[in-house]
């Protein structure tokens, strides 16, 4: 049994792991041909943010914009501090002013061309097979409690479909063990223990309060919010689901707030779907990954107890 919650999370990165604490951030990343851990720390965003955006059901959709933003912002330093380029015989060069016009026009492009395409598979996509599956029954196409079902099931089934095909992936894969490698180095964090790599790996890899059992609760909440919108057209009945975002993400961090600091029966079952697919996305890690996430770990806590609820 955890002696207590602390409110730190993480999140795997390339050949390393990136901790959040309630003041300060850091990441800490091993280059391939070096083997050394580079440490890097950040002021937490969001902890000066006015007190209206950090109350419960708002607080959610701002810091879900701060995870992405400064996740992504990770992701990249992580491999450019991986060494992985220089490993595989990339020659560094100074780009030309055309590579960096390029570079400059392709990343909001490709931003653009992600949301649609996540949309188009994940919002309207589901909408539009209910449509074509109940053409021929124009009873069962009005039960819109049915309607929500089908969408949201579908929703969850193309989520675990796309997680297990990047599981198949040799690169993704290694990330899902340093995403192990946080879950474990917390656990540990969380019962008092020391964080050596020795009391980390006996940890549980699988924590009620995760970037994994967040999506499942949003699809799932969604789906309770999708039985009230009862529009028959499916390009409308989509921009308004959009427009409920806001609310289904809200939902969702409150309830995945609730699961990391309290154990009951109700956040045991709002917690199950999200812990079987870390199934997939988290896998046992090695001590070279335990050490990085330690390193990130002791670098993030801090000393007036404000980590824990």
């Amino acid at each position: 049994m955890a002696t207590k919650k602390t409110s730190i999370g993480g999140q795997a990165l390339i050949e390393g792991i990136m901790m959040r604490g309630p003041k300060v951030t850091a990441m800490a990343v091993r280059n391939v041909n070096t083997k050394q851990i580079t440490l890097e720390e950040y002021p937490t965003k969001g902890q000066d943010r006015a007190k209206l955006f950090k109350l419960p059901f708002i607080r959610g959709i701002f810091n879900m914009i701060d995870s992405l933003s400064f996740g992504y912002k990770c992701l990249m330093r992580s491999a450019e501090l991986s060494g992985i380029e220089e490993e595989e015989g990339e020659k560094k060069k100074e780009p030309s002013t055309w590579d960096k016009i390029f570079e400059k026009l392709m990343m909001p492009i490709a931003t653009v061309l992600a949301i649609a395409l996540a949309l188009g598979l994940f919002v309207w996509l589901p909408e539009q097979l209910w449509k074509w599956i109940t053409a021929a029954a124009p009873g069962v196409a009005a039960n819109y409690y049915l309607r929500a079902c089908f969408a949201g099931v579908m929703r969850i089934v193309l989520f675990v479909g796309y997680v297990w095909a990047t599981s198949l992936m040799k690169d993704i894969r290694r990330t899902y063990m340093y995403h192990g490698a946080e879950h474990k180095t917390i656990f540990c964090y969380e019962k008092g223990l020391p964080l050596t790599v020795e009391n980390v790996r006996p940890q549980t890899r699988f924590h009620p309060r995760c970037g994994t059992s967040f999506m499942v609760l949003m699809l799932i909440v969604g789906i309770i919010v999708s039985m009230f919108i009862r529009i028959d057209n499916v390009l409308l009945r989509t921009a308004v689901k959009l427009l409920t975002f806001p609310i289904v993400v809200g939902v969702g961090y409150e309830l995945i707030k609730l699961a990391g600091r309290a154990d009951n029966l109700f956040t045991r079952i709002i917690s199950a779907p999200g812990k079987w697919l870390q199934h997939i996305t988290t896998r046992e890690p090695d001590d070279d990954m335990i050490e990085c996430a330690i390193a990130a770990m002791e670098k993030v806590i801090p000393g007036d107890g404000s980590d824990t609820w």
